[in-house]
């Protein structure tokens, strides 16, 4: 027997993709940190270097937008300025460079990311909406 969703689910669904959201960018922003500012012999390699940057920044935006929703352009400037800062660092850590290439591409990743996250949550929203008025036409 198929169950409709109600009102409840929705917020409860809502609230998960959120909370694991923020955990998720949290957690990717302090590893993406850590092999940053790691020396470069630490660094693990799991693909070309400027892919592993892209493919990491767009994870933390994706997940930052599922968890702020609606502070969008916030995390535009803290996803872009995290990359161009977390390259700045590296200056100060005496075996490892910051390039100029190297925060574009984690700054690119970051905005596909963000681009991304704002897709989901669209289809998110419009499968809500169609539950919801699907919901409403059983109860009426």
């Amino acid at each position: 027997m198929h169950r409709t969703m109600t009102r409840e689910d929705l917020l409860l669904i809502d609230s998960r993709i959120r909370t694991l959201g923020v955990i998720a960018g949290w957690l990717a922003l302090l590893l993406i940190a850590c092999v940053t500012l790691s020396p470069i012999q630490d660094r693990p390699s799991l693909a070309g270097a400027q892919l592993e940057r892209f493919v990491a920044f767009a994870t933390m935006g994706l997940a930052f937008v599922l968890g702020y929703p609606r502070r969008t352009l916030l995390i535009v400037l803290f996803v872009v300025g995290s990359a161009f800062m977390l390259e700045a660092m590296q200056l100060l850590t005496p075996d490892r460079h910051g390039r100029l290439i190297d925060a574009i591409v984690k700054a690119a990743g970051g905005t596909c990311g963000i681009a991304t996250g704002r897709l989901v949550l669209l289809y998110l929203r419009g499968k809500i909406e169609r539950l919801r008025a699907r919901a409403e036409q059983s109860a009426g």
